[in-house]
């Protein structure tokens, strides 16, 4: 059994309604969604699309070759099986048949290859979860015309994991010329959505695929997705009818419930977490970092930001996750007489100044200041540096922009690929070193066991633990997903665990709504 698979209980903890049948839905009406982040360009192989909460408008553009389903649990995509090598060092897959692209081609096994040596060729311009998702991969071998093999540079196996995300989205041939890369691409899957127009880091509308293999029943005309980095914009549009479904802020929660809105939390396997720049002083020293730790107080935050959506926390998993560790939260209690002792043992005995890349929005903004507050009572003062959300890999690309960055972390289907970005030697979010070699050494020790080895999930909550004691990571609280739409309106948002964002293809209007 894979990490994934036992969240299924987690997920139908938080089940919504059965699917809904067609009768019961609008499919002439739009599906218009208001969100807190959007995309720089439509290529998923681009930076800033390696955000897992960047991937609504990919998700319903672009088919994966595996599908991860709402728990996690790899399944049949364009890929209809896969078989590993007894050694791990190759996988063969077998397509399914009679897919069409939006420009009428077909999805052959040599046009998998040509996405996949694409995003190799691409080497590190593309982002780090491409990056992640692409190293493993020596070439590619055609066997057929619906079936290929991927030859490996060393044993994983996260191989279908990978091919779940970015690294598994497959666009037409004509998408992936020599030139084509970040705003010169043109977004031209299979999925059940295609581009109609684009505006970068403003909106996107797409219109439903009536070709689509997955076939058409109950879904909208056409989705919008728009970019509103401001919370009270985005209620507003659902208030005026602008849009029928928008991402609150969890402060927003009593205000949406007041006008008579419906509020839909959407439980995560992910966390607000801040991103340590491992080499650069102060917080390179573990003292300064363990008293960074010890003067937050995680509980005043969920209890005064999310508002219910939240639970303070240490850790990346939530506490459904086999990877959770009960005793870690026990580790870091808010205590600012020893964070301000740490730091005088770490030669800082008036304190330190350091930087955040505050990313631009009310929500980021709103829990940075409360964070700048509760630290400076401890000694600790923080600067912010304001930049657009799409900007924040400033954070992990030289020259570096600030000491810290807090965002959202979305979470991946696997966990070990949450270590390999956020802890791991090279990792998206950790742009300079390890906080110790041993999480090097269990992150690969882990990358050669099958995800069903008992002993892989022994390894992941090892890391973990290191992880946590050597503050490789500063995670503060759980995230939630909190939508708000018209009672009834929105239907079969659930929640897609594997990332941040939430899966938006299977989404319907009901019938009485617009």
């Amino acid at each position: 059994m894979t990490f994934a698979r036992s969240l299924k209980a987690a997920l139908l903890a938080c089940a919504l309604t059965a699917p809904a049948v067609a009768a019961d839905v609008n499919t002439t009406a739009s599906l218009v969604y208001y969100d807190a982040v959007g995309n720089e360009t439509l290529d998923p192989a681009e930076p800033q699309s390696g955000s897992s909460f960047s991937q609504e408008v990919l998700l319903a553009i672009f088919d994966t070759l595996v599908r991860l389903d709402d728990a996690g649990n790899t399944t049949p995509g364009l890929a209809l099986s896969w078989k590993a090598a007894p050694d791990l060092m190759s996988f063969t897959f077998t397509l399914r048949p009679n897919v069409i692209m939006h420009d009428g081609s077909k999805l052959t096994a040599e046009l998998v290859k040509q996405n996949i040596e694409r995003n190799l060729s691409l080497g590190t311009k593309v982002s780090g979860t491409m990056l992640e998702s692409v190293r493993p991969i020596a070439g590619v071998e055609v066997l057929g015309e619906l079936e290929f093999k991927l030859l490996l540079k060393s044993a994983s196996g996260q191989i279908p994991y990978f091919l779940g995300g970015i690294g598994g989205m497959i666009a037409s041939a004509a998408s992936i010329g020599p030139d084509a890369f970040g705003v010169n691409f043109k977004a031209v899957g299979s999925g059940p959505y295609r581009v109609k127009s684009f505006e970068s880091n403003v909106k996107t509308i797409m219109t439903r695929n009536e070709e689509y293999w997955g076939g058409t029943a109950g879904r909208p005309a056409s989705f919008e997705h728009h970019y509103v980095p401001d919370g009270r914009a985005r209620l507003n549009a659902l208030r005026s009818g602008q849009a029928n479904v928008v991402l609150i802020d969890p402060r927003q929660i009593p205000e949406a419930k007041s006008a008579g809105m419906q509020v839909q939390i959407n439980e995560k396997n992910g966390v607000w977490d801040i991103y340590v720049n491992l080499g650069r002083a102060p917080l390179n020293d573990l003292k300064v970092r363990q008293a960074f730790m010890h003067a937050v107080d995680r509980e005043a935050l969920a209890e005064a930001l999310s508002f219910g959506s939240g639970k303070p926390t240490v850790q990346f998993f939530a506490q459904s996750s086999p990877v959770f560790d009960p005793a870690l939260e026990k580790r870091y209690p808010f205590d600012q007489k020893k964070a301000k002792a740490l730091l005088a043992e770490a030669g800082h005995k008036d304190g330190i100044e350091i930087t955040q890349l505050l990313l631009n929005t009310t929500e980021y903004k709103q829990l940075a200041e409360a964070l700048q507050a509760m630290l400076a009572e401890s000694g600790i003062r923080v600067k912010f540096d304001v930049v657009d959300a799409s900007q924040f890999n400033l954070f992990r690309r030289p020259p570096y922009r600030a000491d810290f960055l807090m965002a959202r972390w979305g979470g991946r289907a696997d966990p070990l690929q949450t270590f390999q970005e956020l802890v791991g030697t090279g990792g998206t979010y950790n742009p300079v070193g390890v906080a110790t070699p041993e999480i090097d050494t269990l992150i690969e020790k882990a990358k050669r066991m099958l995800p069903e080895d008992p002993e892989r999930l022994n390894v992941a909550r090892q890391i973990g633990r290191v992880a946590v004691e050597h503050v490789s990571n500063m995670p503060l609280m759980t995230r939630s997903n909190v939508y708000a739409f018209k009672p009834g309106c929105i239907l079969d948002l659930t929640p897609f665990l594997s990332m941040g964002d939430d899966r938006f293809n299977d989404v319907k209007i009901a019938a009485k709504c617009k």
